[in-house]
């Protein structure tokens, strides 16, 4: 779940905000796709997309729903889960108090963290602008702390003190992801066949026959159908499969 999180929060790398009168306006897409975020619309954004980003990841349990970084320091100390240390998938924060600023942690190192953040920049100016990748020293007097979400197996930490993750078995192999343009050559193959299988399991197939092994439109509706299930919105729920969908969905190997 943690790589989930992770690859969500990165697939938006380069979104932005808006602009009005020739400055940045804080309206922002994820605001809107977070039900009960909505009246945050136009503020600082950066604890709202990563709410966003639990929610896309189907992790909406895992980290707190708010537009707040205070309350989400708050969140995580009340279950115990906080620590000075990083962890990958966890939820950075930043400033007096955690108060200033959040992020997802991508990796880590001795030296440095590798984030996702969410109304920020990398040039250096006080006002962010969008989604960008950033690097930042582990023991910078900025970073407060860390939130650890409770993933199925732990969190690869690098507190001494916490538990180390345990591998989560799985029942089946899973297909990998075959790539987003594959699904755009008309497929015939029994990827589509599991896919479409697992696609009746979730309640949202609308075949009338099948499904088979050739990629059809009724494919890619009952594929829109499941985006939409997992929290997809407007054109991102358009049927053609992508990484983090496909995570979420757990098409079997044949």
């Amino acid at each position: 779940m943690a790589d989930t999180v992770i690859l969500t929060a990165a697939g938006q790398v380069g979104v932005h905000e808006g602009r009005s009168n020739g400055n940045w306006n804080n309206i922002q897409r994820y605001s809107d796709e977070v039900p009960g975020l909505e009246w945050s619309q136009g503020q600082p954004w950066c604890a709202t997309f990563v709410s966003w980003v639990a929610l896309r990841a189907g992790a909406a349990s895992l980290l707190p729903c708010t537009a707040s970084c205070t309350t989400g320091v708050g969140w995580f100390q009340d279950q115990g889960r906080f620590s000075e240390y990083p962890a990958v998938g966890a939820q950075a924060f930043y400033g007096v108090g955690g108060s200033e600023h959040t992020g997802v942690v991508e990796r880590f190192d001795a030296t440095f963290i590798y984030t996702v953040e969410g109304n920020t920049n990398v040039n250096g100016s006080a006002e962010g602008d969008g989604v960008y990748r950033r690097v930042r020293e582990r023991k910078s007097a900025r970073v407060y702390g860390y939130g650890y979400p409770k993933y199925a197996g732990g969190i690869d930490s690098a507190d001494p003190a916490w538990p180390r993750p345990t591998p989560v078995p799985h029942p089946v192999d899973l297909e990998p992801f075959p790539g987003a343009q594959w699904f755009h050559t008309a497929p015939h193959s029994p990827i589509i066949t599991a896919m479409g299988r697992r696609l009746v399991a979730e309640g949202v197939a609308v075949y009338t026959q099948g499904p088979g092994p050739q990629w059809t439109d009724t494919d890619r509706r009952s594929y829109a159908a499941f985006q939409v299930k997992i929290g997809y919105r407007g054109t991102d729920a358009d049927g053609w499969p992508g990484p983090v969908s496909w995570a979420q969905l757990r098409v079997p190997k044949g």
